[in-house]
């Protein structure tokens, strides 16, 4: 069912042509692999949180726990949207450039799209994780903010190297929602060091 639905957008696997005999399997072992993980890493971010918990104070440990559902709702929000708004503009351009159609392989096909969704589900992380940072008081919102240039020419860059294509179009259709998420982090950010700051008042 999931290489059913990561092949829909080029019309189904059956329109995929393989070459190699063990192509197939590689196709399937990759897949397998991607969604693992994607299943896994709640347990694999807890299991990172139980390593540093010695180091943390007790309620960065409970914002760290309570962040870990969030964190695969964002990873697959962000997959989700890669899928459902680039992949089609991309496949559009990819398979028909400059006239020719192209018939993909089973390999090609499904290294590009999981790559593309890889990487735009880790993106949508960076607001979930500036708000855990600067609760734990590890992060600044100041820095996001003053930094706020640099990031732009950053994420202009990622969305260079996440965007299959080389028209610009594409390329604004990956960097638009990293700079949302960039904004969002920034308040997220500024919310969680109020309120940390306000708690701190309180209990003076």
């Amino acid at each position: 069912p999931i290489l059913d639905w990561i092949s829909a957008p080029v019309g189904g696997i059956d329109r995929l042509q393989a070459i190699e005999v063990t192509e197939s399997i590689g196709v399937v072992m990759r897949v397998a692999l991607l969604s693992g993980f994607t299943v896994s890493l709640p347990y694999i971010i807890f299991e990172l949180m139980m390593f540093a918990a010695p180091g943390l104070s007790p309620r960065a440990r409970v914002i760290g726990i309570f962040s870990l559902p969030l964190v695969i709702l964002f990873f697959v929000g962000g997959m989700l949207f890669s899928y459902y708004f680039l992949l089609d503009p991309a496949l559009e351009v990819l398979l028909n450039f400059m006239g020719i159609p192209t018939l993909p392989r089973p390999s090609s096909y499904i290294r590009f799209v999981t790559t593309l969704m890889f990487w735009i589900g880790i993106s949508f992380e960076f607001p979930l994780i500036a708000y855990v940072l600067s609760a734990m008081r590890i992060l600044k919102p100041d820095i996001l903010r003053d930094n706020w240039r640099i990031a732009v020419v950053l994420i202009s860059i990622l969305a260079a190297m996440i965007t299959p294509t080389i028209d610009p179009i594409n390329m604004l259709i990956v960097m638009v929602p990293l700079l949302l998420l960039y904004v969002i982090g920034m308040i997220l950010a500024s919310l969680a060091w109020r309120g940390r700051r306000e708690q701190e008042a309180q209990q003076a």
